[in-house]
């Protein structure tokens, strides 16, 4: 019996005995979907000496290309086998429209488009890996692309603080602030129903206004994306909650004056404005559903999870 089953794993081992060159030209590809986000990452954190014609950063490439290819090969057998049962995965997800090869070409390109534009482009993976309730639901329920959720967005842009001049350069705080006072001035908590965690979209939300303070987050982060803001959410023990991405200090005294003497005036008067910042320095404003003003107090201060939205 315990020849046979030997025999059997020699037979599905052989499987993925791909024969040259076939084998080295997927080890390649998955190489090159490898080092375009690990030289990210590492052009971000590398000091930029400024040769010519960008040399530095096309050594670099290379020399992350052979690193990584010769990792693959090393591990030539797991990584073929790990490939087929992921195609396999993917074959599956298309056919019964679950998560197929569309999806993961969309979220790939929207992973290195977001690790373009940020400073800290490893923050887009670890958030990816790092574990956060409902992580999958949450993301896919922010639909900040979707029409409805943009012209709910605007709408608010429109309907508050469109005649404030003192914003200068703030413009796009000041927006998402106007989605802030739409959102919080008007929601309605209702519970989940008995027995499940029901994840709303931003567009059902959006309709009602209502829901848990997990629907509330995903509302206020898909409409501070769809204008050009960046949220994160923010889990605590039995408790989530949006922020704002303000900047560094500069920007927070910015933030504090238009909140406490020209948007906010009334609801901030004599309290403090409340925030986090993280590891890099950058302050994120709380947009917690039992606040009336941005930064207003946390429900909850300790920090369980952070799921950045970029």
């Amino acid at each position: 019996m315990i020849k046979r089953a030997k025999h059997t794993y020699d037979q599905i081992m052989s499987k993925f005995q791909v024969k040259k060159p076939w084998d080295n030209i997927i080890i390649f590809a998955l190489n090159i979907l490898i080092a375009i986000p690990a030289f990210m990452i590492v052009h971000q954190n590398l000091i930029d000496y400024k040769w010519t014609f960008k040399l530095d950063r096309i050594l670099l490439f290379v020399i992350l290309l052979i690193v990584i290819q010769l990792v693959l090969r090393a591990m030539r057998r797991i990584t073929l086998i790990s490939i087929f049962l992921y195609l396999v995965a993917l074959v599956y997800g298309t056919v019964f429209g679950s998560y197929g090869f569309k999806s993961v070409f969309e979220d790939y390109q929207a992973m290195l488009y977001s690790m373009n534009d940020n400073p800290f482009p490893q923050d887009i993976i670890v958030s990816k890996l790092l574990p956060f309730p409902n992580k999958t639901k949450i993301i896919k329920a922010i639909d900040f692309q979707n029409p409805k959720v943009r012209d709910f967005a605007i709408m608010a842009t429109i309907r508050h603080f469109k005649g404030v001049r003192e914003y200068g350069k703030d413009l796009t705080m000041v927006q998402c602030f106007a989605v802030f006072k739409e959102i919080n001035s008007r929601w309605h908590y209702v519970s989940d129903p008995k027995g499940m965690d029901y994840i709303a979209s931003a567009d059902e939300s959006s309709k009602y206004l209502s829901g848990d303070c997990d629907d509330h987050s995903i509302l206020m982060a898909a409409c501070i994306r769809a204008i050009g803001g960046t949220p994160r959410l923010i889990h605590t023990d039995g408790h989530m909650y949006p922020e704002l991405l303000i900047g560094n200090k500069a920007n927070l005294e910015k933030a504090n004056y238009l909140i406490k003497k020209i948007l906010f005036a009334n609801e901030s008067e004599g309290k403090k404005i409340n925030y986090h910042i993280d590891e890099h320095g950058q302050i994120w404003l709380n947009l917690d559903y039992t606040a009336n003003y941005p930064g207003g107090p946390f429900l909850n201060e300790e920090i369980l999870g952070a799921l950045t939205l970029d």
